[in-house]
């Protein structure tokens, strides 16, 4: 017999999950000390969102389990945000939620997370793919696996756990489980349909999804464009899906997208081939019903949204991009050719913009940070202006390199995210690319990488504004309200005061400078890049 607490550290240690992620209370005070006895790095956010994403960050990367362990009450709601991002990135992380002893619901507890109090199990449900309360210890093991289940079937998502303190202290029979292997990949039944669109087609497209990254699909898109000789481009979500510096990329299509892809779409497209993607309003700026595709095949996991967003003609190709992928080109395996190499020399984005003495531009800043990284780096977008500057101007050249979400937008993830990332691949180059917006919110984060050591290079994108709302609002309604700091942020100064070596950049030597520094990839560095307030984002053609 042991208790719970251990038996759920020593499950932690067989899956491989060797950080869980959080701020302690005393509901949860007991599982913590055994993860400390069982050496499972408990990772202390300074905030309970932070710890989401964090864990959500390294499960992304490592593909395994995230662990985000929180107390009751307010330290679950806090949570919240985190689990709906997470949701979004299709990625498992199991959400640990705390609670005061079952014996004592029904009677007035702070931060009771029950039905007579703020009840997470209900709130959780919305943004996680299975919420429950553990309310005897002989529900345990069951409901761990239903989690577990939960968490890997299908689309892979969160889920949420609510143990009460005297449950995680109570003794059980000692088990072990596995990860479910989902080896099950769902298989489409009209992948003949799809292999005789691509043959008859005259002019066709792909526009690559997020669920590239999901599915791990890199070479297979790349196999199905170089075969059948189709363009290539990128949703802001699945940007680093597909290298673009390889000959058939378009760049990326939607907000922020290139001026390539945008005068490709004009052309009458009689195929446009949907890879993972549920076609939000970001994606589809610049396609309206007089450049609609003339005909779809969209692939997906989940059919949730097929055929909602683009009215046309839709063959669907539900169940494993990666599978499906694989099975059309072994049918095709005659056919295969080595056509194309990526061109020694990257293509490069160029913009005539390139700032004063005062301040860089956001575009140009693009470019350079672009050329002072190195190819593999890893870079996480934030949510504002500063990614979509990114989607345009920062040209990827190995796919699974850039993250973006385009659909759930939490600011500040990035940082989080970013955090985790660089924990679950310790020897990768983890960049953050985020904004002054997303780091008043959530850039005390950023002391969590000074205190563990964790190279993460946080780029703060500062121009004193939400720039994204504030160029909006002025285009839409003539005026902003609400969306400028009379006291800017100082990045700078407050990269240091959280112990963080930080630079700020206001010219590109400057800038060149601070990359190089960060390129040693030895410690957590802050690099603020001072932008012109004026300049226009490529984010303006959005309704």
């Amino acid at each position: 017999m042991k208790r719970i607490s251990s038996i759920l550290a020593s499950n932690f240690r067989k899956w491989g999950v060797s950080h869980v992620f959080g701020i302690p209370g005393r509901p949860i005070e007991s599982l913590i000390m055994e993860l400390y006895k069982q050496d499972i790095n408990f990772i202390l956010s300074k905030h309970e969102s932070g710890s989401g994403y964090a864990a959500a960050g390294y499960s992304l990367i490592n593909r395994k389990l995230g662990v985000a362990l929180v107390t009751s009450g307010p330290g679950g709601t806090n949570a919240l945000t985190a689990a709906g991002q997470a949701n979004a990135y299709h990625v498992p992380v199991l959400f640990i939620t705390g609670q005061q002893s079952m014996h004592n619901v029904g009677k007035a507890m702070g931060q009771d997370s029950t039905i007579f109090g703020t009840d997470l199990v209900r709130m959780f449900e919305s943004v996680t793919k299975f919420s429950a309360r553990v309310e005897r210890a002989d529900q345990f093991k069951l409901y761990l696996q239903h989690a577990l289940e939960k968490a890997y079937s299908g689309v892979k998502g969160p889920v949420h756990l609510s143990i009460p303190m005297d449950i995680l202290d109570e003794e059980i029979d000692q088990f072990e489980l596995d990860l479910p292997n989902n080896m099950d990949k769902l298989i489409s039944s009209r992948l003949d349909e799809f292999v005789n669109k691509l043959d008859n087609a005259r002019k066709p497209v792909i526009l690559a999804g997020k669920g590239i990254h999901s599915s791990l699909a890199y070479e297979e898109v790349k196999s199905l464009a170089e075969i059948w000789d189709i363009p290539v481009m990128t949703t802001p979500g699945g940007k680093g899906t597909f290298a673009e510096n390889h000959p058939l990329s378009l760049g990326a299509l939607g907000l922020g997208g290139t001026d390539k892809s945008s005068e490709y779409i004009k052309e009458d497209i009689d195929l446009m081939i949907v890879i993972g993607s549920k076609l939000s309003d970001m994606s589809l700026v610049g396609i309206s019903p007089d450049n609609y595709p003339k005909e779809v095949v969209h692939l997906d996991y989940d059919n949730t949204f097929i055929e909602k967003a683009l009215l046309v003609q839709t063959l669907p190709i539900t169940g494993d991009i990666k599978a499906n992928l694989q099975l059309v080109l072994d049918e095709i395996k005659d056919r295969r050719r080595n056509k194309y190499t990526l061109l020694e020399e990257n293509y490069e984005f160029k913009n005539s913009i390139k700032g004063n003495s005062k301040y860089l531009s956001s575009a140009h800043s693009m470019e350079i940070i672009r050329k002072g990284l190195p190819d593999d780096a890893i870079v996480f977008g934030d949510d504002g202006s500063h990614s979509f500057y990114a989607i345009r101007y920062f040209n990827i050249r190995k796919p699974g390199t850039f993250f973006f979400d385009d659909v759930f937008g939490a600011m500040g993830h990035a940082i989080g995210y970013s955090i985790g990332a660089q924990l679950a691949t310790y020897n990768s180059r983890i960049i953050c690319i985020t904004g002054d917006g997303c780091t008043f919110m959530q850039g005390t984060e950023i002391s969590t990488a000074a205190n563990y050591n964790i190279p993460v290079t946080f780029i703060i994108i500062n121009n004193g504004r939400l720039d994204m709302v504030d160029k909006g609002m002025k285009k839409n309604l003539g005026h902003a309200v609400g969306t400028t700091y009379s006291v800017s942020l100082n990045a700078k100064k407050f990269g240091e005061s959280l112990g963080v070596k930080s630079y700020r950049c206001c010219n590109e030597f400057e800038l060149k400078k601070a990359l190089e520094i960060s390129n040693l990839h030895k410690e957590a560095i802050l690099i603020e890049v001072m932008v012109d307030p004026n300049e226009i984002p490529p984010t303006m053609k959005r309704g």
